[in-house]
């Protein structure tokens, strides 16, 4: 079969390798459909590290996908051959603490496709998965909304986990697919306005479209100052959604005292920090984000129900053999780029 793989910095190739086939019988053999490309994929792709997660040339990477069920395991009855599926690309053992207590997105086995140690990516045309990483996709979502569930489904775990509520007014610092997808939630979930900054101006552009209050750049504009004019008694929640220092900083000063703020974004450094007296004052909460935790199934849910429309979230497409063209387009932020989809049909 065909498939990609991470050879070097900034270096993809696409070759063959064996077919994989089923080894539990409580596996499934997938055809992948398409494939997100997301910014954690673009730290490999750039550093060829996340934290200590370092790639071992070469690997694999990819895990925002959804395809078609070709075979299952005897034991298999969540889904079967022809059901068109959405992916959690996250497996969990099920046994540690972490598992037991409800966290299986901190267990302590954990294996994410892609991941370096952990498993190979879906950058390829077939893959397994345990049956309980399958969710059969309603009918009126198409396999793009499938793999959008993925990064979807971490916007909606920081809207849970934020506590937002009907009527609260929330910051989003970092306008990419992850931004997006916390807006979309957020939206969801009843919010009642949304200030956005990012410094690409087409992402303002759809962050505007799709209604927020005020957006602005950071790179041209104090972002502070607007808002907190906007709204002089702070902000209820702010998600932090790109993983930059002067976005935390940013994200400490727009919150009202007593609030909350999400740390959602990857950032590319292994520390950072914010204002102790400024976060002590306003006895500022912060939550770090791990991916998602149970929200997959809402996720789409909310989709088929028209309560989160994800669609222009892709914005290029590319066959499984432009896939370095794919990662190029995106490392770069050309084009306008929010999503890129590689897609094998």
């Amino acid at each position: 079969m065909k498939t990609t793989q991470l050879t070097d910095i900034r270096k993809i190739e696409v070759g063959q390798a064996s077919e994989p086939g089923l080894i539990s019988d409580t596996d499934v053999l997938i055809r992948v459909g398409v494939v997100g490309v997301c910014g954690s994929d673009i730290h490999y792709y750039e550093w060829g590290r996340i934290g200590d997660q370092v790639i071992d040339f070469p690997f694999t990477i990819g895990h925002e996908f959804a395809g078609t069920v070709e075979q299952t395991g005897s034991l298999v009855t969540r889904v079967k051959p022809g059901d068109r599926i959405a992916v959690d690309p996250s497996v969990a053992c099920g046994h540690c603490d972490q598992c037991k207590q409800g966290r299986p997105h901190t267990c302590r086995n954990n294996k994410f496709l892609g991941c370096p140690g952990q498993l190979s990516g879906s950058l390829k045309e077939k893959i397994v998965m345990p049956e309980e990483n399958c969710f059969p996709l309603p009918d009126n979502l198409t396999l793009e909304e499938g793999a959008l569930s993925e990064p979807l489904s971490i916007g909606l775990y920081a809207v849970k986990q934020s506590g937002l509520q009907k009527g609260m007014n929330i910051g989003i610092l970092g306008y990419g697919p992850i931004g997006m997808s916390v807006y979309l939630a957020a939206q969801a979930y009843g919010m009642d306005k949304a200030y956005v900054s990012d410094k690409l101006e087409p992402r303002l552009e759809m962050a505007r479209m799709q209604g927020a209050a005020l957006t602005a750049n950071p790179d041209r504009e104090d972002v502070v100052a607007p808002f907190q004019e906007a709204e002089p008694s702070q902000l209820d929640v702010v998600y932090e959604c790109c993983g930059d220092q002067q976005a935390l900083d940013q994200a400490i000063d727009l919150v009202k005292p007593g609030g909350r703020i999400l740390i959602v974004g990857i950032p590319p450094v292994d520390r950072w920090g914010f204002d102790v007296n400024k976060g002590r004052r306003k006895e500022v909460t912060l939550i770090n984000v791990r991916r998602q935790n149970d929200t997959v199934q809402e996720t789409l849910d909310l989709m088929a129900s028209g309560r989160i429309k994800a669609r222009s979230m892709v914005t290029h497409r590319f066959t499984l053999d432009q896939t370095p063209q794919a990662f190029d387009l995106v490392a770069n932020y050309r084009d306008g780029v929010m999503k890129a989809m590689v897609q094998n049909d």
